[in-house]
């Protein structure tokens, strides 16, 4: 090895490793260690690349970087050999104990040595500078450092819905281009579900000329009307599909830039669309009747080992997704081929049904040299322990999962699904609801409390998903998934004590100009003002904190009613209060107000701490518990933030004053949003009563949002009370709509 380079390495090892707060290099995933040193490198007009044998195909990735230009790799034949100057690719000295995931960098005056042991981490090596020169001013010029890094996971995935709307093969590459520069190392493609088949498979073509285009384009119009497909070539479909040849070329794109492609390939459920096509497949046998497979039939199987035959043959990656989850099991109760098949196998219900298809397609696969892997549906009824689950309904499927000893990927609902808001729901486009910001991605840890210790080995990564039922467009599939792609990254690489919130939003201020430069549609920062109120019971006081989504904001502030204007506070602490007040905020910038004024009010009213009687249960969301509807806490933009309470019958609840009372008014706010079965309820009304027995109605108030309303809606009902008197006041709000409906606070004064 180069004498240069073995010295500054030693003197790297045995140096202290500055934090990236105080360097000027501000690398996403953040690496475990960093030294910087003087002096700096320029790339040359043309660079000379030298690499050993078993990294020259990796050296050709060098080409799609900005400032590297070079005429042909110069092999290396020997460690004695390692030229002085230019970008060299090389094996670690037997003396060097650069582990087999890590790699290093070594750049200085005379150039960059890229040191690994695999071709994987050579070509994180690679990416590194690849991210390097995007980030800076000036690219072209990198200041000396030595850097080493290795991966926490082995698994870090980002997934794409492409059934409910369908993305060209050129936007899929932009996609891994960015997954790649974020270390990013699994790309999950979810290829066939109701709304479209997706992949060429050229035993049963009518997967592609009908299964793959539908009636509608966007898929809210589809999911609303009968859900029908057209022929490819009528001028009212919409959709696509890959031949195998366009999915083998990107397996091959993504696999130069070190990403594996994992194929799903959705049983038994999600199968309306193949089931419209070839409807003996089914329990029924006719078309839109089903979206299960019949497990009873042979046919089916048949059909889906045919499949995935086609499937390995173009996916060489070691798993193979299968979905499995959400299956409606209903058909297979009535079915005579399903009871049949349930009987001679000794199978009790439906959900071992269900198991014995997922081992059965399980085994073909691991005849086939590859492993199969599910959503965590998979394990009930029972599964087999080579089986890997992905987890998506909560964390605590996949600690269920590693503790039976099956490996896990984890891609929690509330933590990794990129297709939930990222900001305030109110001012965002349509998603399919949840609040996911960027923070809370950084912040999740893969390593689920409830997973034993000695089962955490299970747990093989992590995957953000991008479900697509509201996202048409690729400009929105960006718009969704950066940058909270890269708070996924550094939560997937990085190991647990290193991380550091405020270390990685200040390195993700440089990462816009790289966003920015790859014209990335990502989502920008809100400039607006998030209100947040605490009461405190014991004080009798609301403690109001102000924050925004800016990099460090100035917010200016009023408590009288009055819009802030460049004359009013700077918020630097949370504002005590001790009385209902009307609290505005607003972003300023160099003297401008650059964002709309923010306000909520806070409430100190007379029915705080009161008993609350429920004629009717709270179903599911206890909020908390019998106290929330007067506890002084309001809830927020999520219905699930544990301050909104929920309720499947009508809400029926009396708030006993124990003596009679004055009373001024009465305000309650309801959340709407329908995709999850949230309603405002059709009317709100209110009842006082001096014994608690006689009830006497003061008001009705109508609801006028109507239900097909599908963004998030909040709707507040206002009730004059003035010159009434009683003990007891009642509120009545009937759910018309058979769903949820939730309130946060009854506010009486």
């Amino acid at each position: 090895m180069n004498c240069k380079i073995s010295i500054l390495i030693a003197l790297f090892l045995g140096s202290f490793f500055i934090s990236f707060a105080q360097v000027s290099l501000p690398i996403i995933p953040k690496p475990s260690r960093l030294l910087m040193q003087s002096g700096s490198y320029t790339f040359p007009e043309k660079v000379e690349v030298a690499a050993f044998d078993e990294f020259t195909e990796v050296a050709q990735l060098l080409a799609e970087h900005p400032f590297v230009h070079f005429d042909e790799i110069e092999r290396i034949k020997s460690a004695k050999r390692i030229p002085e100057k230019g970008i060299r690719l090389i094996k670690p000295d037997k003396l060097d104990k650069l582990g087999a995931t890590a790699y290093r960098i070594v750049v200085n005056v005379d150039g960059i040595s890229l040191i690994a042991n695999t071709n994987e981490a050579m070509i994180n090596a690679v990416l590194t500078l690849m991210q390097l020169a995007y980030l800076q001013e000036n690219g072209q010029v990198l200041p000396a450092f030595t850097l080493e890094d290795a991966p926490r996971f082995q698994y870090r995935g980002l997934h794409l819905d492409v059934s409910r709307h369908f993305f060209p093969i050129s936007f899929l590459k932009k996609y891994i281009d960015l997954m790649a520069l974020y270390k990013l190392n699994v790309f999950h493609w979810h290829l066939t579900d109701g709304p479209g088949w997706r992949l060429e498979i050229k035993k049963y073509p009518l997967l592609t000329e009908k299964a793959a285009w539908r009636d509608q384009i966007e898929w809210k119009d589809w999911r609303a009307g009968p859900r029908r497909y057209l022929n490819e070539g009528d001028p009212n479909a919409s959709g696509g599909f890959y031949t195998q040849e366009e999915a083998k070329e990107l397996v091959a794109y993504a696999a130069k830039r070190g990403i594996t492609i994992i194929p799903e390939i959705e049983m038994p459920g999600h199968s309306k669309e193949v089931l419209a096509v070839y409807p003996q497949l089914s329990c029924s046998g006719i078309p839109y009747k089903n979206s299960d497979f019949c497990l009873g039939n042979e046919e089916t199987f048949q059909f889906l080992t045919d499949v995935l035959t086609e499937v390995i043959a173009v996916f060489p990656s070691q798993y193979i997704h299968i979905g499995g989850d959400e299956a409606n099991k209903t058909a297979w109760k009535k079915c005579p081929k399903c009871q049949q098949r349930m009987k001679d196998e000794s199978l009790k219900d439906v959900d071992e049904l269900q198991s014995y298809a997922v081992n059965r397609i399980g085994k073909f696969l691991k005849s086939k040299g590859k492993k199969l892997l599910g959503w965590d549906e998979i394990i009930e009824g029972g599964l087999a322990p080579e089986a890997t689950v992905m987890s998506w309904r909560g964390e605590a499927g996949g600690a269920k999962a590693a503790n039976e000893g099956h490996d896990v990927v984890m891609a929690p609902q509330s933590f990794m699904y990129f297709n939930s808001y990222q900001g305030n729901p109110l001012f965002e486009p349509e998603a399919n609801g949840g609040l996911l910001p960027i923070q809370k991605v950084y912040d999740y840890d893969p390593i689920a409390k409830d997973i034993k210790n000695d089962k955490r080995k299970h747990v093989l990564g992590v995957q953000g998903n991008v479900w697509t039922e509201y996202i048409p467009t690729t400009e929105h599939v960006e718009y969704m998934a950066f940058p909270r792609a890269l708070a996924l990254s550094e939560m997937a690489w990085s190991q647990p004590e290193t991380k550091n919130w405020t270390d990685f939003e200040n390195r993700l201020q440089a990462h816009y100009r790289l966003l920015q430069r790859l014209h990335v549609n990502y989502y920008r920062p809100s400039l607006h003002v998030n209100i947040d109120i605490k009461y405190d019971k014991v004080k009798v006081s609301n403690l109001v904190t102000l924050g925004a989504e800016q990099y460090h904001p100035v917010i200016r502030y009023t408590i009288d009613g009055k819009n802030p204007d460049i004359s009013s506070p700077i918020y630097t602490e949370p504002l005590e209060l001790f009385k209902s007040t009307l609290v505005k905020a607003a972003l300023y910038r160099d003297s401008i107000r650059v964002g709309p004024v923010d306000s909520l009010q806070t409430n100190i009213h007379k029915a705080i701490g009161k008993k609350v009687l429920y004629n009717n249960p709270w179903d599911t969301y206890a909020a908390q518990g019998d106290s929330s509807l007067v506890d002084g806490e309001v809830g927020g933009i999520d219905y699930g933030d544990g301050q909104w309470q929920g309720f499947t019958k009508d809400l029926d609840v009396v708030i006993d004053f124990e003596r009679r009372e004055e009373l001024q008014s009465v305000s309650l706010r309801f959340i709407q949003l329908k995709r999850k079965g949230v309603f405002i309820p059709g009317s709100v009304s209110v009842l006082i009563s001096d014994d608690g027995k006689h009830y006497k109605k003061i008001q009705t108030i109508d609801n006028d949002v109507s239900k097909e309303r599908s963004r998030l809606t909040f709707k507040t009902f206002d009730f004059d009370l003035k010159g009434k008197v009683g003990r007891y006041v009642r509120v009545i709000a009937p759910n018309t709509q058979a769903g949820f409906i939730f309130t946060d606070e009854i506010v009486i004064y």
